[in-house]
């Protein structure tokens, strides 16, 4: 059986009784790894590159305190070539430049206080310069990387029962 991204952050491997109970859904697991490969690798980044996307998806990690997550972020950063902005980002840096600075700051607010998200935080997206398909497509990285550190801090909970 086919290892996926959760399988690998949570440490499970194809004899962990975890990982066979994953698969009686198969669907949500196939689900979960389309849903990463869309929001990481898509057809059209609508111009939000693969690198700023892995970059965002490390700060979120480090923001979620998931250090298996970051170390898979970092290596798969550096196969993407970085730039020192987007090195900047995954350090937890805010002095950035636009449209980076509010694209951070919206990262921010929605992985830690997700409560305080009003539609006027939209319009600095989009008064940063970002249009629809972007803001959607940041808003499903988000949704994503968040939901995977979850899955993975829950499954490594059971695994240490």
């Amino acid at each position: 059986m086919v290892i996926d991204a959760i399988d690998k952050a949570a440490g499970l491997s194809p004899d962990d009784a975890l990982f066979a109970a994953r698969r009686f859904r198969p669907e949500f697991v196939h689900g979960a790894e389309e849903c990463r490969l869309s929001v990481l690798q898509p057809a059209n980044d609508q111009g939000l590159a693969p690198n700023l996307r892995v970059a965002l998806a490390r700060r979120m990690a480090a923001l979620n305190a998931d250090p298996v997550l970051v170390a898979e972020y970092d290596m798969q950063l550096a196969q993407l070539g970085p730039t020192e902005q987007l090195l900047a980002v995954t350090q937890g840096e805010t002095a950035l430049e636009e449209p980076l600075a509010t694209i951070v700051r919206h990262v921010d607010l929605i992985t830690l206080t997700p409560k305080k998200a009003e539609a006027s935080h939209i319009a600095l997206l989009e008064k940063a310069g970002l249009n629809n398909p972007q803001i959607v497509a940041l808003s499903e990285l988000i949704a994503f990387v968040n939901f995977q550190t979850r899955v993975a801090a829950g499954l490594r909970l059971m695994r240490s029962t």
